[in-house]
């Protein structure tokens, strides 16, 4: 009976949605308030409302495939309320891996729960390889058959953008998108309180200087880097480096000592494209899951 596809595994949890059920029937909270950014290393970032909704964007795995393991474990279980992954590709996509009650896989569209409201905007993966260490789209081309250029590419590399409206502030998961998306979504995106763009030493998503397009264009008043190496949770393998050298060259940077920051519109207010960075720092409990795997 090994070939039974046993398909979404939440008919395995033993949680129920009786929390959900008690937070639709709460009163709305004021629209301003404190809202938690959480790091879960890669790309993958909680997000906590004034009310307590919480999202968690692209909980990452190892290629099932098991050739090339980026992590030492896939991503532990995780409780969140709402589990959100921009695109098929392995590091972005183990929603299988969060305890949650509601699951948006490459959300086109608007969701909207309590005091949070989520938003997909469809585009496309970045294919732009020429900052890379290694040409990433010779590589499929030559060893897949697979051409992975826009429109007519696969699925794994189609992209949405992800916009978390909360707590009076505008958060969007730039996740593996290309760096120059059509005029519409530009539009579409609009004003941005917080962008989570990813940044590494090797450029493997994007070029620096596509990073900087994006920053220009959208003016974030906080940039938050991820995709980037964290040398006890990804391993060597993965190529990823590290974004120290990017974070150090900006000139408005807070190191945050911790794998959470509270935000509040009021102090959002007053920045300007400063950079906030994690660093190793990650939302779990590294030594039990490096034991464990879980």
């Amino acid at each position: 009976m090994t070939d039974i596809d046993t398909g979404l595994n939440a008919w395995q949890m033993t949680t129920n949605h009786n929390r959900m059920i008690e937070l639709q029937d709460a009163a709305l909270t004021p629209k301003d308030g404190p809202v938690e950014l959480a790091f879960y290393g890669s790309s993958a970032f909680r997000i906590t409302s004034p009310m307590g909704v919480s999202v968690l964007i692209d909980p990452w795995r190892n290629h099932p495939a098991r050739t090339w393991d980026w992590y030492f474990h896939d991503f532990p279980i995780t409780e969140v309320d709402i589990g959100v992954s921009t695109h098929a590709h392995f590091d972005h996509d183990a929603l299988h891996r969060l305890d949650a009650h509601v699951l948006l896989d490459r959300l086109i569209g608007m969701y909207r729960f309590g005091d949070m409201t989520v938003y997909g905007l469809a585009d496309k993966h970045a294919v732009n390889s020429s900052c890379a260490l290694y040409d990433f789209k010779k590589v499929h081309e030559k060893f897949s058959g697979v051409n992975i250029e826009p429109p007519d590419n696969p699925r794994s590399w189609d992209h949405c953008l992800i916009v978390v409206e909360t707590g009076g502030m505008r958060i969007v998961h730039w996740g593996d998108n290309r760096h120059n998306p059509p005029d519409a979504i530009w539009k579409a995106l609009g004003t941005i309180d917080i962008a989570l763009l990813p940044v590494d030493q090797s450029q493997h998503v994007m070029g620096h200087v596509h990073t900087e397009a994006i920053i220009q264009r959208l003016a974030p008043r906080v940039v938050v880097p991820h995709h980037y190496y964290i040398w006890d949770v990804l391993q060597r393998q993965s190529t990823l480096q590290g974004a120290e050298q990017w974070v150090d060259a900006r000139e408005n940077v807070e190191k945050i000592h911790g794998p959470r920051r509270v935000y509040r519109i009021e102090e959002i207010d007053k920045l300007e494209k400063a950079v906030h960075f994690f660093g190793d720092h990650v939302a779990f409990d590294k030594e039990a899951w490096l034991k464990t795997g879980r």
